[in-house]
């Protein structure tokens, strides 16, 4: 069936198609009654407003973007994303504004659909996810003065207001708990390194590692379970092999248990492991991963309210949510006496 027009409501009033558009833009032009008829109908034929008129009409698209550049293998397993978008999606669909959501094939094409979402009136703002360093999509937004609103650190997203935890303290609070065990060798499974918060990550272990005295390298990676994986085999198959291991997400740190147990080693008798983002996944293995856990959810909802206002007009500033916590289980504790030195 094809979607009701205007002109389709006004048949069955039997009125003009003028009188429809006065009734259901609530302009003065027709009687009460004949405007209580009208929405009836077209409420009995489902009629909605087609939202490119709309946005021709008072320059505003009513929905919001999101193009995240990442393998869809990867984004399609991370439970980082979904209960971001799924957070994002609970605060906008309190307004009933939709979500435009794709994934691109690389940095250029991602701009590319900023700008034609924006020339098109498709969108009245957009979120940005996984800032880099020097991000070439900051400058382009803050040309095109689409309202956006950048899910990370401040220091990479220009004069766009930012939604952010602090990674550097998530960092230190992971290391300190592992050295507070007694672990003076550990590695870490990093994310991918042009990403600004896996630098960021890594400087802070570096720094932390350097200032408690302890044996530190990482190892960087995709975010997936097959490198996580690879990445686990070989640090624990190399010299010097490390007593406990922090993987920069939960998909990384499942894989690197099931290597790590592949190879023989207990867990955490022989290697304690630690999980950055806590998610159901961390608790459905054996044994269950000490993570560090943040409402990712809430962390949505924050930032598609701060968009909300700044598509709006408000001058928006920073937010920072709060840093994650430590989430004690079963993969961390001392390491074995031999192996503390």
């Amino acid at each position: 069936m094809k979607r009701p027009t205007m002109q389709d409501i006004a048949r069955r009033a039997g009125v003009t198609k003028g009188a429809v558009s006065f009734a259901l833009n609530g302009r003065p032009g027709v009687s009460e009654p004949t405007r209580r008829r009208i929405l009836a109908i077209a409420e009995e034929l489902g009629w909605q407003p087609n939202s490119a008129a709309v946005a021709l009409s008072d320059g505003r698209a009513n929905a919001f973007g999101l193009v995240v550049d990442r393998p869809a293998r990867t984004l399609g397993l991370e439970p980082y994303f979904m209960q971001l978008i799924s957070g994002i999606q609970a605060e906008l669909s309190a307004t009933g504004t939709p979500l435009l959501f794709t994934v691109a094939d690389d940095q250029l094409a991602e701009i590319a659909t900023y700008r034609s979402w924006w020339g098109r009136r498709r969108v009245d703002g957009v979120f940005l996810v996984d800032l880099r360093v020097d991000d070439a999509r900051v400058p382009v937004l803050e040309q095109l003065g689409m309202p956006t609103v950048a899910i990370g650190m401040p220091q990479a997203a220009g004069s766009l207001p930012a939604v952010w935890t602090d990674d550097a303290a998530a960092a230190r609070t992971a290391l300190s708990h592992l050295v507070g065990l007694g672990h003076r060798r550990i590695a870490r499974v990093a994310g991918p390194e042009q990403l600004l918060h896996t630098r960021i990550r890594t400087e802070a272990f570096a720094a932390c590692a350097w200032e408690l005295g302890v044996e530190y390298r990482t190892v960087a990676s995709d975010y997936s379970g097959e490198q996580g994986a690879a990445a686990t085999r070989e640090l624990l198959l190399g010299p010097r092999r490390p007593t406990a291991l922090v993987y920069d997400n939960d998909v990384m740190a499942v894989s690197g248990l099931s290597a790590a147990q592949g190879l023989g080693l207990r867990v955490p008798a022989d290697v304690s492991m630690l999980a950055w983002d806590d998610s159901a996944l961390c608790e459905l293995v054996h044994p269950s991963l000490t993570a560090l856990s943040r409402d990712i959810a809430e962390h949505g909802a924050h930032a598609a309210r701060v968009l909300r206002q700044a598509a709006g007009g408000a001058d928006c500033g920073d937010l920072r949510d709060p840093d994650p916590v430590l989430t004690l289980r079963g993969s961390t504790a001392a390491p074995a006496g031999e192996d503390q030195d």
